[in-house]
């Protein structure tokens, strides 16, 4: 499991939020490996990620 399942999830979901929790339930991966795929991901800029208000929680997407 790796950065290039969940770039490639939100590529075929464009234009929906979704969390890392969600990511992790619809890939059936752990929300470890989605989390540091996606802390991985901001970096390079090709998703785009907001602040849902919740502690610690954000919502992404492809940008």
């Amino acid at each position: 499991m790796g950065q290039q399942e969940v770039y490639d999830f939100l590529c075929k979901n464009k234009g929906a939020w979704y969390t890392s929790r969600d990511i992790s339930q619809k890939l059936n991966v752990s929300i470890g490996s989605v989390t540091m795929s996606l802390k991985k991901l901001r970096k390079t800029n090709l998703i785009k990620y907001k602040n849902t208000g919740k502690r610690n929680t954000y919502e992404y997407r492809v940008g």
